[in-house]
């Protein structure tokens, strides 16, 4: 469950040019919550930087399991543009 996000920052140079698209990363999200591993997945490479940036801020609610604290291995899509 996400309690904090950084909302990514639309590269002006990619907005100029009219680059849209969903950015996917493939994450680990540690036992206290927070993101400690991000790949680039998938989409437009122009937003990749950007949302890699805005994603390793994002927090999240430790992922329970037995009551013990687990990691997550997981894919996060972050989205520029209208969609």
């Amino acid at each position: 469950m996400l309690v904090h996000k950084v909302k990514p920052v639309y590269p002006a140079a990619a907005k100029a040019a009219h680059i849209e698209g969903t950015v996917v990363l493939h994450a680990i999200i540690a036992k206290d919550g927070t993101v400690e591993h991000l790949e680039y997945v998938s989409g437009p490479v122009e937003l990749k930087d950007s949302a890699i940036e805005a994603v390793s801020k994002w927090r999240y609610k430790p992922m329970l399991l037995n009551n013990q604290a687990v990691e997550v291995d997981t894919e996060i899509s972050v989205r520029f543009g209208k969609h």
